[in-house]
């Protein structure tokens, strides 16, 4: 079997036990005689799955019991407007932080349906930075705070320090950081995640949020864009993704069996340190972003010129190092380098820009 290393920014690797245990189950899943692509989502055997799938990620998120965890479909994207449409009236203010795109695009989703305000935005240098966040200069109206704690476009990050420091009601996209490092998801009012980032293939989304919120929420917006319609039925009003979320669930396992959080995080710092130092040392490469706001997870890259870019993507396609191509938006190089990528997966990368460096200073 060849597998290459895949810096997809996603959908993305997933670790290999979690596809062969799949690949076990495939056609059948725990003496069911079929598979769980084709069992009935009100079975006892997918209810077993679901379950146990809320359960572990609830546990890993360190949830408590004030926290609702749904299992939704749409992506992050259709989260944009759920959120002001479950959250806010016509007239009612939340603040966003524009750190990039998808920040972007969340604040002109939010307008549609409130009176978003931009808190303050990075755009201007091409957001390789995370602005102060200066929760004073909010509308004093503001009904919360909108971040997207990890950008995979631009390479930034929020530090879990930077958010432990905020007051003020909090909603953020963790999309393409879930589950990497520690952060006090109890901090938040609600958090969203699709899951072909971090967790496990498309097809998904996690969304955690107060049960307050649930029961604040307006009745006037399309049933299944409802999160009380969600939790109502346990994520299960309407057929949900099962085998999205019997793969996640495996991910959660394998992040337990890992030594959960702490243990990811331990080694995603570690492979980031391997990647930004090679990178800071370089003689051809240079990493744009602001030190303390650099990504764990998308680490950019560029050698400034678009013509060695493109034969380094190239080589190293040519390497089994895939889908290196920076965003279409900022080009250069990017490496997605998520929980299930293997450290010696970023030791290949090196070893490659070492030989790439060599032959083309």
């Amino acid at each position: 079997m060849k597998r290459i290393y895949n810096f997809s920014a996603g959908p993305s690797t997933l670790p290999v036990e979690v596809l062969e245990k799949a690949q076990k189950e495939m056609l059948d899943y725990n003496n069911s005689g079929m598979s769980v692509m084709e069992m009935s989502h009100r079975s006892s055997f997918y209810d077993d799955i679901h379950k146990e799938a809320k359960k572990d990620l609830i546990e890993l998120m360190g949830l408590s019991d004030d926290y609702e965890l749904l299992f939704l479909q749409g992506g992050g994207s259709t989260q944009f407007a759920m959120i002001p449409m479950n959250l806010l009236d016509k007239e009612d203010v939340a603040s966003y932080l524009i750190t990039g795109s998808w920040a972007d695009k969340a604040y002109k989703e939010a307008k549609k349906f409130a009176k978003p305000e931009i808190l303050a935005s990075s755009k201007e240098d091409t957001y390789t930075y995370i602005p102060e966040i200066k929760e004073e200069e909010m509308d004093v109206n503001s009904k919360f705070l909108y971040l997207c704690v990890n950008n995979t476009i631009y390479g930034t990050r929020i530090a879990p320090e930077k958010i432990d420091k905020l007051t003020k009601p909090l909603v953020a996209d963790i999309s393409s950081n879930i589950l990497s490092e520690k952060y006090d998801y109890n901090k938040f009012d609600l958090v969203f995640a699709g899951a072909q980032k971090n967790l496990g293939p498309a097809g998904v989304t996690i969304v955690a949020l107060k049960k307050g919120l649930i029961k604040e929420a307006r009745e006037d917006i399309p049933t299944m864009l409802s999160y009380k319609t969600h939790a109502d039925k346990d994520s299960l009003y309407n057929t949900p993704p099962c085998y999205s979320i019997y793969i996640t669930g495996l991910v959660a396992k394998w992040i337990k069996k890992m030594g959960g959080v702490e243990g990811i995080e331990a080694i995603n710092k570690e492979k980031a340190k391997l990647l930004y130092d090679f990178i800071d040392n370089s003689k051809i490469f240079k990493n744009n972003i602001k030190v303390e706001d650099r990504s764990l997870m998308n680490v950019v890259f560029v050698t400034g010129n678009d013509e060695l870019d493109a034969k380094f993507v190239k080589g190293a396609k040519e390497k089994g190092l895939e889908n290196l191509k920076g965003h279409r938006t900022v080009g250069g190089m990017r490496a997605s380098i998520y929980n299930a990528m293997p450290i010696e997966g970023v030791k290949a990368l090196i070893d490659y820009m070492k030989d790439f460096e060599r032959e083309n200073r």
